[in-house]
């Protein structure tokens, strides 16, 4: 396997500290999810902006292959899920993905949105790992 690419992110303090990368391009405050508080993020919204990003570009190149020109828009969301019977955390991941091509019906959009799913790195890393659902509008 040919490497292609590769980054570094760092982080201090958990859910409660900041992340960046090592030229300090992005630098980020980190505060748990449901925190209120202005210029900070959490783990679940830097990985629903990731996936958004990647699903949305593999699926240009699904679009491309198909003969579809219009702009695409992919909303990422994802939940955290408590399955814990006990003190200890057991917190598990959940994805929700929503995609609209501009001039495509619902039933184009899905196919598309399916066929980007199966090439999309993102969608492949969680394949099998956790929930994720699909849905065009």
């Amino acid at each position: 396997m040919k490497k292609v690419y590769a980054t570094r992110m760092i982080n201090t303090g958990g859910r409660t500290g900041e992340v960046h990368s090592p030229d300090h391009a992005f630098t980020m405050n980190i505060l748990p999810p449901g925190s209120k508080e202005k210029g900070a993020t959490n783990p679940e919204q830097l990985f629903a902006a990731g996936y958004s990003a990647c699903f949305n570009s593999a699926l240009s190149y699904i679009k491309e292959q198909a003969g579809f020109t219009g702009e695409s828009t992919i909303e990422v969301t994802v939940s955290l899920y408590n399955l814990s019977q006990s003190e200890l955390p057991d917190v598990q991941l959940g994805v929700e993905i929503a995609g609209h091509i501009d001039g495509a019906t619902n039933e184009e959009t899905m196919e598309l949105l399916q066929e980007a799913h199966k090439v999309c790195p993102y969608s492949r890393a969680t394949k099998g790992n956790i929930a994720v659902t699909i849905n065009a509008y």
